[in-house]
């Protein structure tokens, strides 16, 4: 009875080995149209590549507080800064401590880097104080105009804004369905209650204000009140300068004048009643219901009591005294209006593009630094550096490419196609990937990234090498090609497991183990391990399935590589009965 013959697709895919091809070929197709499709046919690259800023902050202390210079806050100095870059959707930007003092912020050239460097020397803490009296941003020719502390509507288009807007408490929402949802609005943009009960006792405001419900910029006196008025005539908020100068020396229990951020308005504001410290939270969303973005902020528990106490007085008064200002570094971010009494959180709604409810969700919560910095240095690598040093790591992996592809040509000869057109398989799925992956990751390309891809090379061609010496070793005992090709592939696949394992495994403990710019080599030297698995397994090893069909290969051709004669191979193996002649027991 003969013997059940066994399956040609038992012994690593012989039967179809064009399935395998097919689907690489599916999936390199779809990597590619992703790419395009992504508007992203490049890799991003980095600072040293693409060039960039690298800005160095020194950490100042306010005057009696010198402890406060230290490993912990500088630490979380650090964190808000890069929650403020990637906030802002910047690539591999980089920050750092140097020294006791010192925070470096890495910032590389591309889609908001100029937005972030800005974000980033933006070191001042943030307050929430009461508005006194608004007006237009450029110098008032009469002091006394704006004296009363309501605006005449000539120079306060935020006063006319407001009209009609009203605020609600969560609470009250959920008492009656009717209620109207809450809104407040200036400049286009309003407030709204969106309470929670806290039941937990809260500390009252560490800052007591020094204003009642009067709308009296200063209560230390006339002499006091003549001046800040006639600081907020002569104030110009018309240049970025101007602000600035505006903005310096504020003290947050001092009354003060202040810009808006755009310089379209200047405000007297009062003492700061709650620190930007206790915002514990803010986001951007889109509401879909009323089709508009929002920004919603949590307070602390302490934050909820003092923004509690601050918007009961607010809600009492009338425009423009009922706004409470976002301020940062003295500069006015938003200025929403309150019609009743809020704590817990909010949400700041009105005419915001998606940028600009993200910037000020950022402001809110990113603000408060437990340190003001200084700039000390701004080094701008440029983009013709970053080429050359770009150039120079293409021209080495050129260099690397072409003496292992001379190598493959001088001594595996007609292998070399096969493992060429491997080495171009896994060539186009890494760039395809790195490119997919810097919007979808924030990956950047950068030079130790090019020099993982580098070394990715000799580990790929390490692969085929080993499974064409399990190929040749099959040749030299007696067996023809077909049979080789299938009994040496389960020998080839353990070495080529564990030693790609072996390097994945290295590239995972040193991209968890290091920072910056050694992650980029970590991260592209275990990509390409991987892709070096996919490669071989889908690819490699169907097409030399498939080439040992042919007449050039299985014919043994001097320049197939796997000549026989050239690889001294035995006699073809060849069953033969052995004969012996019957021994007669005499004989024995």
């Amino acid at each position: 009875m003969a013997a059940p013959k066994k399956s040609r697709g038992a012994s690593g895919g012989q039967g179809k080995p064009g399935r395998s091809l097919a689907l690489i070929l599916i999936a390199m197709v779809a990597l590619i149209g992703g790419m395009f499709l992504a508007d992203q046919p490049t890799p991003r690259l980095g600072i040293d590549l693409a060039g960039g800023t690298s800005i160095t902050l020194e950490a100042k202390s306010e005057p009696g507080q010198e402890s406060a210079v230290n490993k912990t806050n500088m630490e979380t100095a650090v964190q808000i800064m890069e929650r403020r870059v990637n906030g802002l959707g910047v690539s591999e930007a980089e920050v750092q401590t140097q020294g006791d003092r010192n925070i470096i912020v890495n910032i590389p050239k591309g889609t908001n880097s100029a937005q972030a460097r800005e974000q980033v020397g933006t070191t001042a803490k943030l307050y929430f104080r009461p508005v006194l009296t608004v007006a237009q941003g450029m110098p008032t020719p009469d002091p006394g105009a704006s004296s009363s502390g309501k605006p005449s509507p000539s120079t306060s288009p935020s006063a006319s804004a407001s009209e009609g807007a009203t605020a609600t408490d969560k609470d009250d929402k959920d008492k009656s369905s009717t209620t109207p949802s809450a809104t407040a609005t200036t400049q286009g943009r309003a407030v709204t209650g969106a309470l929670k009960a806290d039941s937990t006792p809260s500390p009252d405001a560490s800052t007591k204000p020094k204003t009642d419900a009067s709308p009296s910029p200063s209560a230390g006196g006339d002499a006091a009140e003549t001046k800040l008025q006639k600081q907020f005539a002569e104030l110009d908020c018309s240049s970025k300068e101007l602000r600035s100068k505006a903005a310096r020396g504020i003290k947050p229990a001092d009354s003060t004048v202040a810009c808006s951020s755009d310089g379209a308005e200047k405000y007297i504001l009062g003492p700061s009643e709650v620190s930007g410290t206790e915002v514990d939270s803010a986001k951007a969303n889109f509401d879909q219901q009323r089709g508009m973005w929002i920004v919603q902020m949590e307070f602390t528990g302490k934050g909820s009591k003092q923004f509690q106490k601050i918007t009961s007085k607010l809600s009492q008064l009338q425009q423009p005294q009922n706004q409470f200002a976002i301020a940062l570094d003295g500069e006015v971010v938003s200025a929403p209006s309150v019609r009743t009494t809020l704590s817990g959180s909010a949400e700041i709604s009105g005419s915001f593009t998606q940028q600009s409810a993200e910037d000020l969700a950022n402001v809110l919560s990113y603000g408060a630094l437990p340190l003001s910095f200084s700039e000390q240095s701004v080094t701008t690598v440029t983009a013709a550096l970053g080429g050359e040093q770009l150039r120079a790591g293409l021209i080495a992996g050129a260099i690397g490419l072409a003496l292992v592809v001379i190598y493959l040509l001088v001594y595996y000869r007609g292998l070399a196609f096969i493992a060429l057109l491997s080495l171009l398989t896994s060539g186009i799925l890494t760039y395809t990937l790195m490119s997919l992956l810097g919007p979808a990751i924030g990956f950047a390309l950068n030079l130790p990234a090019v020099c993982g891809a580098i070394v990715a090379i000799g580990i790929t061609a390490d692969s085929f090498i080993v499974y064409f010496e399990r190929v040749r070793d099959e040749i030299r005992e007696g067996r023809t090609l077909r049979p080789a090709v299938e009994r040496a592939w389960p020998r080839a696949r353990r070495t080529i497991l564990v030693s790609d394992f072996v390097s994945f495994l290295a590239a995972a403990v040193l991209f968890v183990v290091t920072v910056g710019k050694v992650q980029g080599f970590a991260f592209t030297l275990g990509l390409t391990t991987l892709l070096d698995v996919v490669v071989v397994f889908f690819f490699t090893k169907p097409l030399m399935t498939l080439m040992a069909r042919t007449k050039f290969f299985s014919s043994g051709h001097p320049w197939s590589g796997l000549d026989p004669k050239r690889l001294g191979a035995k006699p073809p193996l060849r069953r033969s009965r052995r004969v012996t002649a019957p021994t007669h027991p005499k004989e024995a």
